[in-house]
């Protein structure tokens, strides 16, 4: 594994109600992200979208190689071990968030969304808007236990 090292700076920051970790509900979060001064010129245009996608860093999360390389998704014994890389799981190497979110409101340097999955003070890295010609796939395939572990998530 390579020690290489590199740099992300925060574009904004989440208030949110939610302040503390979940993993249910969040269908009907509604958030703002606070875009900093600097880059809110770039929010321009944004507000002609209905989605946009949001990368955070999950600034709570932990990792434990032990723990958490292979594991129960949500601990649940009830579904199979499977890696990190085959789950949504928070705590991960390097803790990034993805939530595709519905764009409310854009107005200044605040983007106001509904189901953000991120609490309040996660820093925001990137945003971008949602192209379903290019994010969308058709007929995708996932284990059932997904579907399991997402019921009463959204």
């Amino acid at each position: 594994m390579s020690d290489d090292l590199f740099t992300i700076h925060p574009i904004g920051t989440v208030y949110s109600p939610v302040l503390s970790r979940t993993d249910e509900n969040w269908g009907s979060i509604e958030a703002e992200i606070h875009v900093k001064p600097d880059f809110a010129p770039a929010l321009q245009g944004l507000e002609d979208f209905s989605h946009a996608i949001i990368l955070t860093w999950l600034h709570q999360a932990t990792f434990d190689l032990q723990r958490d390389l292979i594991r129960h998704p949500r601990g649940r014994k009830d579904l199979p071990k499977v890696g990190i890389f085959a789950q949504r799981a928070k705590n991960r190497p390097n803790p990034i968030g993805v939530s595709v979110v519905e764009i409310l409101n854009c107005d200044t340097n605040i983007l106001r969304v509904k189901r953000l999955d991120a609490i309040h003070g996660t820093p925001v890295i990137d945003i971008k808007p949602y192209y379903a010609t290019y994010d969308r796939i058709e007929s995708p395939v996932a284990p059932l236990w997904v579907n399991d572990v997402m019921t009463d998530y959204f």
